[in-house]
C-alpha cells in the first residue's frame, strides 16, 4: 500500500465511521421513540463505534473501494435490530426507522456544508499554503460532505434491505409491498450486481451532482 492510499484512507475512515454510526444510531433513537426498546436494550444506541462496526460493511468494502479507485466510496455497519411488534402501526413504523438513516446522513451533509464555509473565511484556512492539521481537517470535511451525500443517496434506493426499499414497503399498495418485501433475502447481491456493473455509478452520479449543486 503506496503513501497516496494511506493519506486517502486518513482522510475518508473517520468521517466514514462517524456517518455510518449517527446513520445506525438514528434508525435505534427512532424505534426506541416508537416503542421498541430492542436497540437499548443491545447497547445500539451509542455513538461507541465499537458496537456498530461490521467487518466488512466498514473496514474492508470502504478499503476495498478506495483501493481500487472507484469514483462512489460508501460502507454500512451493522444493522441496528429492530422488532416492528412493538409499533402501534408495525409498516409506518417501519417506515419512519429507515427514513431516519438517510436523514441523518443529510443533517450531516449540511452541518459539514455549513462549517467549511465558516473555516473558510478564517485566516487560518486560507492561507496559500495550509498548515498540516488544517490541510487535514478541510480533507476530513470535504470527505464527510462526499460521504454523507452518497450514503443519503445510496440508501434510498428502493431495494431492501436498503432504506429506500423499507420505506418503499411502507409507502406502496400492500400486494406490491409484499413483493418488493421478498426481495430483501437478495437485495444486497442485487446491490453489488449494480455496483460492480457500473450501472449503480451512472444512477447515483447524476444525484449526486445534482444535490452538491444545491447544497453548494
Amino acid at each position: 500500500m503506496d503513501s497516496n492510499t494511506l493519506l486517502t484512507l486518513l482522510l475518508v475512515v473517520p468521517p466514514l465511521v462517524i456517518a455510518v454510526v449517527i446513520h445506525e444510531v438514528a434508525h435505534g433513537w427512532v424505534a426506541e421513540k416508537l416503542g421498541d426498546p430492542t436497540a437499548r436494550a443491545l447497547g445500539r444506541i451509542s455513538l461507541n463505534p465499537l458496537v456498530h462496526i461490521d467487518l466488512f460493511m466498514t473496514i474492508l468494502l470502504p478499503a476495498m473501494l478506495v483501493i481500487s479507485g472507484s469514483p462512489v466510496i460508501f460502507g454500512g455497519a451493522k444493522p441496528v435490530p429492530v422488532d416492528p411488534r412493538y409499533f402501534k402501526n408495525p409498516r409506518q413504523g417501519m417506515l419512519f426507522v429507515a427514513a431516519a438513516g438517510p436523514i441523518s446522513n443529510f443533517l450531516i451533509l449540511a452541518t459539514t456544508i455549513a462549517t467549511i464555509r465558516t473555516l473558510s473565511s478564517s485566516a487560518l484556512f486560507q492561507q496559500e499554503i495550509p498548515s498540516l492539521p488544517a490541510a487535514i481537517i478541510m480533507g476530513w470535511l470535504y470527505h464527510s460532505v462526499l460521504i454523507n451525500t452518497v450514503l443519503a443517496v445510496f440508501n434510498l434506493i428502493p431495494v431492501p434491505p436498503l432504506d429506500g426499499g423499507r420505506i418503499a414497503v411502507g409507502l406502496l399498495p400492500l400486494n406490491l409491498a409484499v413483493k418488493l418485501a421478498r426481495l430483501e433475502p437478495y437485495g444486497l447481491l442485487i446491490v453489488f450486481f449494480l455496483l460492480y456493473s457500473g450501472v449503480l455509478n451512472k444512477l447515483l452520479m447524476p444525484a449526486i451532482s445534482l444535490l452538491q449543486k444545491l447544497l453548494g
